[in-house]
């Protein structure tokens, strides 16, 4: 196997307006909820690129391998192995997120809300590689890992002297490894020794982080198509010093957010289910050819928050090489990269969620990103708006609030059967039935 990254207006008074970001965070949607979802981390600051891996390959250790094209031969001191939970805590902070509102008691008088202030928070076997075209560049251990960095002539040769290393590749790979080869790209290859893994104690392969210089801002991911059976997840977690982050080579659309939905997807599973099927109509209506952006946020402060922001060391250890200093010397200045900030300044981290869903056919090219000046935030953020319980006699306002909540609710079932596909009378069974929920 080659394992590659790859990787509305509300009508009643008092009512907060849905695309505001306030409210009560009560749920969200994290990777566990798509199979086979990659996972990948990229930092970038002018032409340094820190990429790390989470390794989701699933079988026996002795029969991974992991071949990644990079622009240049990188040395031991620029690969290390990080912790599996800088991915989890970046997918806590953005994953998809339900966030709640309760109605105002319509008979009361309305108070204007003020308005809400935010706070910012080895040896390798080198047997018959001249014969095949294939160079040995490097080779060092990692951890549970042994590497070699590679460049090669020809594809077949490449994929030939894999193969005759122990690389466990599926047959036909040359036609994937061409491209690159004709880009004058090396090759970063690992496996796992068994030895140092059992050293380890971990249940799993630990997640690969390489630092690299290139003006290319890009992901390699066609490697990854070649077991393909049928639509791949890939997650991306954007670092960036300025903006939002987009790819130039493929649409990138934000995912439908900030609508007001039915109350009962409150229930875990059903905001589970809604997400999913939500995410899965939208890929098929774009024929698996856009990049969606499921989060854009400034990585200091969040509202409403799935978990608290990432803390210095945690950016340190996702790749952020640009914080001001924390009373050391500051970082020195690499070829292509933007001078550090001064102690002064504060963490300007901007981190962008990618979500991708693709096919051999409808994603023929590596992804190539840019990092844009837009600042504006964006969440993948879904509301439930709980109805107020009184009577309609209490005062003559209760009664136009209920007539008024009727036709919101409508709307509500109606904007959860569009996304989702759901026949629309079972939804509003299922609205019927909503327990109430106490107001925190």
């Amino acid at each position: 196997m080659v394992a590659v990254v790859i990787a509305v207006a509300p009508v009643l008074s008092g009512v907060p307006e849905a695309a505001a970001f306030c409210g009560f965070y009560v749920g969200k949607a994290d990777t566990s909820l798509f199979n086979e979802a990659s996972q990948v981390i990229l930092a970038r600051d002018g032409w340094r690129t820190t990429l790390s891996m989470m390794n989701d390959y699933k079988g026996e250790p002795s029969d991974f391998a992991l071949v990644v094209p990079v622009p240049v031969v990188l040395r031991r001191d620029q690969v290390k192995v990080i912790e599996k939970k800088t991915f989890d805590r970046l997918d806590a902070y953005s994953a998809p997120r339900l966030a709640e509102y309760f109605d105002d008691d319509p008979c009361l008088p309305r108070v204007l809300p003020s308005p809400m202030a935010s706070s910012a928070p080895d040896t390798v076997r080198r047997r018959g590689a001249d014969a095949l075209g294939v160079k040995v560049e490097d080779s060092f251990s990692v951890g549970e890992y042994d590497i070699v960095i590679l460049s090669a002539r020809e594809s077949d040769g490449l994929e030939t002297w894999l193969v005759q290393n122990g690389y466990r590749i599926p047959s036909g790979a040359a036609p994937a490894l061409r491209p690159y080869i004709l880009q004058g790209m090396k090759f970063f290859v690992a496996k796992v020794n068994l030895k140092a893994q059992a050293r380890t104690g971990a249940q799993f392969l630990r997640p690969l982080q390489f630092s690299f210089d290139s003006e290319k801002f890009m992901l390699p991911m066609r490697l990854g198509m070649i077991n393909a059976t049928g639509p791949q997840d890939l997650i991306v977690y954007v670092l960036s010093r300025e903006g939002r982050v987009e790819s130039t080579n493929y649409r990138t659309v934000k995912l439908p957010a900030n609508m007001t939905l039915p109350t009962y997807l409150r229930d875990g599973r059903q905001f589970t289910d809604f997400y999913k099927t939500m995410f899965d109509q939208q890929a098929r209506r774009e024929n698996y050819k856009v990049v969606f952006t499921e989060y854009f946020w400034d990585m200091s402060w969040c509202d409403p928050c799935a978990a608290d922001p990432l803390s210095r060391e945690e950016l340190l250890a996702a790749g952020v090489s640009w914080l001001p200093p924390d009373g050391g010397p500051p970082p020195s200045s690499q070829p292509g990269r933007r001078p550090p900030l001064p102690p002064s300044a504060a963490n300007p981290v901007m981190l962008t969620r990618l979500h991708v869903r693709y096919t051999p056919e409808s994603f023929p090219e590596d992804l190539a990103f840019q990092e844009t000046k837009d600042r504006q935030n964006f969440q993948a953020r879904y509301v439930l708006q709980h109805p107020w319980r009184g009577s309609p006699d209490k005062c003559k306002a209760a009664s136009d609030y209920l007539k008024a909540l009727r036709e919101r609710q409508d709307r509500e079932a109606r904007a959860l059967a569009n996304l989702t596909g759901w026949d629309i009378n079972d939804i509003r069974r299922q609205q019927s039935r909503a327990p109430a929920v106490t107001p925190r």
